[in-house]
Parts: structure tokens; C-alpha cells; sequence
């Protein structure tokens, strides 16, 4: 079992690239927050995250009003905000943009997308990056928005980042039928370049850190979670869970909950409920069936344990959130 991908399904991945920014130092530009502009962008997505992708150059990228300092960013580099804060992307750190929240839009008429020019000196440094948004599932539980930092910044593949810059080339020369498709294929590209990303960032944790993201590269925690999310509906206990990683139950316990943050069956129990959601988002299960899938043996412990967790019951959060629904 892939901890990483498993949880990447669970949440609802979904990618958007809206810029494609030629710049000529000096340069700033400014994204407001997902608050002001996130359903502008991926309308129907629970949480969104703003990215940028340097294909050509140097920059520099930093949250608005955060005590994070900037963070360099060369060609091949992708830096991601997992919190949807405002941020900013210039030719040198320290520098202010003039956000527009109505710039940020899905247009009727043509294809993502936008291309902006920002040259002054012809003869300047020349850097070329793509701004985008992912999508994703923030409740019942998402361990990997909650494990991410403000800032994360990562290298991209060499191959990843020719895809983008071949597909914006084509975007920018292209119209009609003959840049068909051109904004989805980038749309999944956005979406293969975070999980990059994200292993990246995993490579790169010092040794000694902790927390969900640290847990994936642990043998013995990694082993737990890959049975978890393997066989979320087996009746598992911390001792079994212990006995099956070879450990004893308070080391195992020590261990994980030291790295994840949570307990074993917490930790269990919350993911349960995230694929209970899923399967009552799909109109397809009553939460009785739903209840049991996930390897509860009770529709009343599931019902208790739902609400505690989610502030609802599961049978409001199934009319809420499935087909049609508008709660999300």
C-alpha cells in the first residue's frame, strides 16, 4: 500500500495552472488568498492551495504577513502554500505586487492559461514561471494538509518542467481546436508535480524530524500506516498493530504517536471516518453500509463517532455533500 497516493485518492486531488508569467526584473506579483479567490478558481473545492513553478530564471517567493523568510526559487523549483496564504513571487525578496481578486477567473471564451508579460528593460533577467491552484478535501481528515509547513519548496523533475514549459508554448501559439486538451493535460501535470513535490520535501526532512510526513519515511511507523490504510476495516488493536511491525504495544505506541502526532487508533478512527465520507459523497451506501465498510460493527458507535468528529451526523453530511449537494 502507497501511504501517500492512498491519501492523495481519499482527499481529491484536483489541479488548475491559470498563469503563465514572461517577467523582466524588476518584477513583483501578488496572489491573494485562497479566502478571497479560492472559489473563483476551483469552485466546489474544499480547500485550495496556491503553487508557482519556476521553468526559466530566478525569483523569489514569500507569504504576505508571515513571520516565513523568502525563499529562492531557480528554474526546476516549485514552491507550494498549503494554507492558501497571499503571497508574492518578484525578482528580488522584500518586494510588493498589486493583487486584483478579479484577474482570478475561469473564462468562457478560451483556455487556461492566462499568459502575462511583465518586461521593462528588454536586456534584463528573464524568468518564466506558471502560477496554479490544487484542490482538495480538508474534512473529515486530510493527515497530509495537516502535516505540510506554510512554505514548501521542492525541485520538480527535468521532464516535469519541459512538459510545462512545451504545453505553455503550445497554449500561447495555439487557438481553437488546435490547443484542445492543453488545459487539462497541465491541470494533471499541476497535480504530478505537488506529489513530486511532496516526496521531495519527505527526502529532504532532517533526521530528526517528526510528524505525519516524517512517519511515511520511518520503517517501522510507514509499515503501521501502509496496514491502516491497506486494511482500514480489520479489527485492529494497538497490539496487534504492534505485533504485525514487531514491536512491543508501548514502544509501538511511543513511536507512532511521536511521529503522527496521534495515536494509533485515533489515528485509525479519523480515517475511517474520511472514507466513510467519501463513500456517503457518492449517493451509493446508506451510512448503515457506509458504517460497516469501514469496519464498524455498529451504525449507532459510527453515528456517535461521525458527529463527534465532524460536528454532523453522517446522514446530514450525505445529504449535504453528495450529488448536488452545495455544502462543501
Amino acid at each position: 500500500m502507497d501511504v501517500l497516493s492512498d491519501v492523495l485518492l481519499a482527499v481529491r486531488l484536483t489541479g488548475a495552472v491559470f498563469f503563465d508569467v514572461d517577467a523582466r526584473s524588476p518584477f513583483a506579483t501578488e496572489t491573494p488568498s485562497v479566502a478571497a479567490i479560492g472559489e473563483q478558481v476551483l469552485a466546489g473545492a474544499e480547500h485550495v492551495i496556491s503553487f508557482h513553478v519556476v521553468t526559466e530564471g530566478t525569483c523569489w517567493a514569500e507569504a504576505v504577513d508571515r513571520a516565513e523568510p523568502p525563499v529562492s526559487l531557480r528554474a526546476g523549483d516549485m514552491v507550494v502554500f498549503p494554507g492558501g496564504d497571499a503571497n508574492i513571487v518578484a525578482s528580488a525578496p522584500g518586494m510588493r505586487g498589486r493583487p486584483d481578486p478579479a484577474n482570478y477567473y475561469r473564462p468562457a471564451d478560451r483556455a487556461l492559461p492566462f499568459s502575462l508579460v511583465m518586461t521593462r528593460e528588454p536586456d534584463a533577467e528573464h524568468t518564466r514561471f506558471v502560477c496554479g491552484f490544487l484542490g482538495c478535501d480538508a474534512r473529515p481528515f486530510n493527515p497530509l494538509l495537516e502535516a505540510l509547513p506554510r512554505i514548501v519548496r521542492a525541485p520538480i523533475s527535468e521532464q516535469s518542467r519541459r512538459w510545462v514549459s512545451s504545453l505553455l508554448d503550445a497554449a500561447v501559439e495555439s487557438s481553437g481546436s488546435e490547443g484542445a486538451g492543453g488545459e487539462a493535460m497541465l491541470a494533471k501535470l499541476a497535480e504530478l508535480m505537488f506529489v513530486e513535490a511532496i516526496r521531495s520535501h519527505i527526502a529532504q526532512l532532517p533526521d530528526d524530524a517528526r510528524g505525519w510526513l516524517a512517519g511515511l519515511r520511518d520503517p517501522l511507523v510507514s509499515a503501521a500506516l501502509q496496514l491502516i490504510h491497506g486494511r482500514p476495516a480489520d479489527p485492529w488493536t494497538v497490539e496487534r498493530l504492534a505485533r504485525e511491525v514487531g514491536m512491543s504495544r508501548s514502544a509501538f505506541t511511543e513511536r507512532f504517536t511521536a511521529y503522527v502526532r496521534v495515536p494509533p487508533m485515533r489515528y485509525l478512527a479519523r480515517w475511517r471516518l474520511q472514507l466513510a465520507a467519501r463513500m456517503l459523497e457518492s449517493g451509493t451506501v446508506s451510512v448503515g453500509q457506509a458504517a460497516a465498510a469501514v469496519g464498524y460493527q455498529s451504525e449507532a458507535a459510527f453515528n456517535r463517532a461521525f458527529k463527534r468528529d465532524v460536528g454532523q451526523a453522517p446522514g446530514v453530511w450525505r445529504r449535504g455533500h453528495g450529488a448536488g449537494g452545495s455544502d462543501r
